[in-house]
């Protein structure tokens, strides 16, 4: 990852959402490999790795975990499938015992601030356009582009958006730094920070594929290729 320095500039945010949001609304499915952290209970989690496979109607997940911690991990989930359960395993001697769970089981939910089906770019960018528009709605907003980023070879305008220390419990944070790819204009990266300064979220989609031909198989727990 290399970084260039700009200087902020304002923009308008609202058309910025916009662009983004229509970007998005042209993209029917993706892969990508996803690097999530998290700050949970007040501690920063490793990091975790995962081969993402996301097709957006019906929604549907493909999830196996690449890198250590919780390598060779898989999750499926098909909206309406499964009795709208996430289906996974564990990695290791484990993978051999799979569970059907609601996404906010607490098996799924230990070490995670978000349900499963809170994963992916649709979420990240809802949940970005509603912290904004509510900042924005408040006059307490403060957007600016602050240069030019390479991430996952990729070249990326850095966006932030700051809220008000003193209404940081009101957002999911006091300031969100996105990365946003040039070309596609879709969200590549985003890290938001709590009042201290202190990294909370970290999301990212390195190798992503627009519009990747995903079929019914790759969602499907009889494929030869998983361990369901």
């Amino acid at each position: 990852m290399a970084a260039h320095g700009g200087a902020s500039a304002a923009l308008d945010p609202e058309q910025w959402l916009r662009e983004a949001e229509a970007a998005y609304d042209r993209v029917t499915s993706y892969t990508a490999v996803f690097h999530k952290q998290q700050r949970v209970a007040g501690e920063l989690l490793r990091k975790e790795t995962i081969l993402l496979k996301c097709r957006r109607t019906p929604f549907s997940l493909y999830m196996k975990w690449i890198e250590r911690p919780y390598k060779g991990s898989e999750l499926l989930y098909v909206a309406g499938w499964n009795e709208d359960r996430a289906r996974a395993h564990r990695g290791g001697i484990l993978r051999f015992v799979t569970f059907n769970l609601d996404p906010r089981h607490p098996g799924l939910m230990a070490d995670n601030l978000r349900p499963v089906t809170s994963t992916g770019i649709g979420y990240l960018l809802e949940s970005v356009a509603t912290n904004i528009r509510k900042a924005i709605k408040a006059g307490e907003l403060a957007f600016a582009e602050l240069g030019a980023e390479t991430v996952y070879g990729r070249k990326t305008r850095i966006l932030q958006a700051v809220f008000p220390k003193e209404k940081a419990r009101d957002y999911d944070g006091h300031r969100f730094v996105i990365n946003q790819d040039v070309e596609s204009r879709i969200p590549l990266r985003i890290r938001i920070y709590d009042r201290d300064g202190k990294l909370v979220e970290n999301y990212g989609y390195e190798n992503l594929v627009l519009n990747a031909p995903l079929a019914d198989a790759d969602f499907d727990p009889k494929n030869s290729a998983y361990r369901f």
